[in-house]
C-alpha cells in the first residue's frame, strides 16, 4: 500500500483529508512544515500532500528545500490564483489542487500522480531517448545536449521527456498539460512559460527554435535539428 505524507496545518481539515486517504493509503500527517521536511528524511513515502497557506513556513519553501534532496511527488492543496499555480508547478510540485476539493477529487488526484511516478520508476536504464544530440534518461532523470549536463527543474524535464518520447510529433499545450501536469484546462501559459525556460537552457528561443519547434494553432514539436551544409 503507498504511504502519504499529508502536510496541513488546520486540525479540522487535517481530520478529513486524514480519514479520505486512509480508505486508500498509509498516511502520516504533519502539521508543520519542519516536521514534514524531518518525515521525508526519516522514512520513504510515495507522495507529499501539501498544504500551500502553512503558517510557519509558505509551501513554495517547503517545495524549494524540499528539492534540494528529495523528488517525492507533491500535489498542492491551495486557493487557486493563476500565478501562483505557474510558480508551484515551476518549483517542482506534480499536481496542483483547487480548494475546496472533495475527498474523492483528493484521491483521484493523489492515485494518477502515483500512477504516473511508478509508471516513469519501472523504466529500464536502457530507456534512454535519443534526438539528435539530446540525450534523455528517464531513469536517471538526467538530460544532456551535446554532451552537456542540462540543469532542469523536475517539471522542465518531465516536459522534455514527454516530447522526447515522441519526437517529431506535433502535441497541443492541452495535451501537455494534461499529461505533465496531471490537469486538464487552464495551462497554456504554464506550459508556454515552461517551454521558455526550456528553450533558453538548451540555447534556443521561439523566434530561433533548434529542438523545440511551435506549429501555429496546432502545438509544439521537438525534432533534431537539420544538419549543416
Amino acid at each position: 500500500m503507498a504511504k502519504v505524507l499529508l502536510v496541513e496545518d488546520d486540525p479540522a481539515v487535517r481530520s478529513v483529508l486524514h480519514k479520505c486517504l486512509s480508505e486508500v493509503y498509509t498516511v502520516r500527517s504533519c502539521r508543520t512544515a519542519p516536521e514534514a521536511l524531518r518525515a521525508v528524511l526519516d522514512e520513504p513515502f510515495d507522495v507529499m500532500v501539501l498544504d500551500l497557506s502553512l503558517l510557519d513556513l509558505g509551501g513554495l519553501d517547503v517545495l524549494e528545500i524540499l528539492r534540494m534532496y528529495s523528488n517525492i511527488p507533491v500535489v498542492v492543496t491551495a486557493r487557486h490564483d493563476e500565478r501562483e499555480v505557474v510558480r508551484v508547478l515551476a518549483q517542482g510540485a506534480d499536481a496542483y489542487l483547487v480548494s475546496p476539493f472533495s475527498g474523492d477529487l483528493l484521491v483521484a488526484k493523489t492515485t494518477a500522480v502515483l500512477r504516473r511516478a511508478a509508471s516513469g520508476a519501472g523504466r529500464m536504464r536502457s530507456d534512454l531517448l535519443r534526438v539528435g544530440g539530446l540525450a534523455v534518461d528517464a531513469a536517471q532523470r538526467r538530460a544532456s545536449l551535446d554532451g552537456t549536463d542540462l540543469d532542469l527543474t523536475r517539471k522542465e524535464f518531465d516536459l522534455l521527456e514527454f516530447l522526447a518520447s515522441r519526437p517529431g510529433v506535433v502535441v497541443p499545450r492541452s495535451e501537455l498539460f494534461k499529461q505533465v501536469w496531471l490537469r486538464t484546462h487552464r495551462g497554456e501559459r504554464t506550459v508556454d512559460a515552461h517551454l521558455s525556460w526550456l528553450r533558453r537552457k538548451l540555447g534556443e528561443s521561439a523566434a530561433r527554435p533548434r529542438y523545440l519547434h511551435t506549429v501555429r494553432h496546432a502545438g509544439i514539436k521537438l525534432e533534431a535539428p537539420e544538419p549543416r551544409a
